[in-house]
């Protein structure tokens, strides 16, 4: 899929149906023990009440009790000793803690055991296979049963206790005859003491009416609520309408995303094809945004790159066409020459010209070397005061006439103490073109000084030549620029010296900056970067 949407919303969608399953895995566990915990409701007080009274009775009244409660509840009636009854040990617990056990046998079966006494190990077990009419008869026959053998007046009371004392799931009042929410054929029907079933205001629930013989009390059970598991349909129902609003979310935060990116995807084909000056709008600081920025950003880094490269080109080539032409007259010269003194000159005069060839060479390969990428840099303690003393020494016999000299030299820590970290040859050839340069544009000077702190260190190169335009600062390091005043062609030079000395000191941490110099009014050339490399 090709598709960031459909990607996400495949995903989603796999996520959904994945919580889907689990849900109707949970949603059927939650059924099976909301089921349990109401057929134990419901049982639990007609069997703890048949349970308690079993205790006082004798083994042939337990038979007899037994015999009623089976015909009025329509159920099998057991009493079997515990160690008959196959549990387990948390089963057996709850049965000794005298709480009704119910354990399902079938889809609306189960099984009712009730302890009758603890010091008694006997377990009262009926199979019930649903809730019926007689399950409320034989429940309202027991709580009769109770209430005849107390005042009327207590009976309501008793019967309150009794719903507490033997944990009934479901209410029960007495109320008079008047008071009861029947119609009139089922007030007949209670006053001539047959039990009504009646359904609740919603229809899904029932009551059992029942009057109470000898007193004016009529025993309401209920409402009792069938069980109603939760289906499945809904949840199926509720992942579709959570996948379609998914979707659609999903979809409409997608499609500006997927238009960017398109935007994007067109303007990385057009700079293939070579339109460089296409760009993309950087709206927004989200990751899209921000990869328009970069890719702006490169788009721009390639315009500037190839531009150079171009001008890179243009100017070797004129570079090489003086030199080339100049070896070109001194062979004609030679071939025209009369005596060895003038044959020798030309020669001498094209050996100059092969060297400046070869220097021009050098300074492009070493340009391009550093244009390239990170060159292979091995910082080392670098001390200045040593590096000022070597290129004096090397550059000073070249111009006589002018005088190299330091400046005023300071360190943070003891002016011998001047170590700097660096390439030390990457350092000395960028010192090295600095110096170069100011001999060739100073009419007598050249100071060079040093200033080290205990974060950066800075050297300058001053001389007393014409000096830089400020206009001209920004440009000063393009290659092979040159400038319309005294800083010509007629002083020498390939211009490509200070664009190294740039470079060198960029792949360092630092800068390469010019200003006007206090001390001898010309040009200051100065190099600033971190003092060690290990903290910039």
């Amino acid at each position: 899929m090709n598709s960031i949407f459909l990607r996400i919303y495949g995903g989603m969608c796999a996520a959904l149906i994945l919580v889907a399953l689990l849900g109707v895995l949970a949603l059927h566990l939650l059924n099976e023990v909301r089921s349990g915990q109401y057929r134990e409701r419901l049982a639990h007080g007609t069997f703890a009440l048949m349970g308690d009274n079993l205790q006082p009775m004798s083994p042939i009244e337990r038979q007899r009790a037994l015999a009623v409660w089976e015909r009025l509840l329509g159920i099998p009636l057991e009493l079997r000793p515990l160690a008959d009854v196959h549990l387990d040990l948390s089963q057996r617990n709850s049965l000794q803690r005298g709480q009704v056990l119910v354990q399902q046998t079938g889809p609306h079966a189960a099984r009712v055991l009730r302890l009758v006494s603890a010091q008694e190990p006997l377990v009262l077990e009926g199979e019930v296979q649903q809730i019926s009419e007689q399950l409320a008869r034989a429940t309202i026959y027991l709580l009769a049963d109770e209430l005849v053998r107390f005042p009327v007046a207590e009976q309501p009371q008793r019967l309150a206790d009794i719903k507490e004392a033997k944990g009934f799931g479901f209410d029960m009042h007495l109320m008079t005859l008047d008071q009861a929410d029947m119609d009139e054929d089922q007030r007949r029907r209670v006053s001539e003491g047959d039990t009504v079933m009646a359904l609740g205001k919603g229809g899904d629930s029932i009551r059992v009416f029942a009057g109470m013989v000898g007193t004016p009390w009529v025993l309401e059970l209920g409402p009792l609520y069938q069980m109603n598991p939760y289906p499945a349909q809904w949840l199926i129902l509720i992942a579709l309408i959570g996948l379609t609003l998914i979707g659609l979310i999903v979809y409409l935060l997608v499609r500006q995303l997927e238009r960017r990116l398109r935007g994007l995807e067109a303007a990385a084909t057009r700079i293939a094809k070579g339109n460089l000056e296409v760009r993309v709008p950087a709206r927004g600081a989200d990751s899209v945004g921000r990869l328009a920025a970069a890719f702006n950003g490169m788009a721009e880094h390639l315009q500037q790159l190839l531009a150079i490269q171009r001008e890179l080109v243009r100017a070797v080539s004129h570079e090489l066409r003086t030199p080339v032409a100049r070896l070109r007259f001194g062979l004609e010269m030679v071939g025209d020459a009369t005596t060895p003194e003038a044959r020798r000159k030309y020669l001498e005069g094209m050996d100059s010209d092969i060297q400046d060839l070869d220097g021009l060479v050098d300074e492009m390969l070493t340009y391009a070397r550093l244009e390239q990428g990170s060159p292979e840099l091995n910082f080392q303690r670098v001390d200045l005061n040593a590096l000022l003393d070597q290129v004096i020494g090397e550059l000073s016999p070249l111009r006589p006439q002018i005088n190299v000299a330091r400046g005023i030299c300071l360190s943070s820590t003891h002016w011998d103490d001047a170590w700097v970290d660096a390439e030390p040859r990457y350092l000395h050839r960028a010192l090295q073109n600095l110096v170069s340069n100011a001999m060739r544009h100073a009419q007598g000077h050249v100071l060079i000084s040093y200033q080290v702190g205990q974060v950066r260190c800075r050297i300058d190169v001053e001389d007393d030549g014409p000096g830089v335009p400020e206009s001209a600062w920004e440009r000063i390091f393009t290659p092979f620029l040159r400038l319309d005043d005294s800083r010509t062609r007629a002083s020498g030079g390939h211009g490509l010296g200070l664009s190294i000395v740039r470079r060198i000191i960029y792949w360092h941490g630092g800068r390469a900056l010019i200003s006007k110099s206090n001390n001898l009014g010309g040009a200051c050339f100065s190099l600033s970067w971190p003092r060690d490399q290990d903290k910039p």
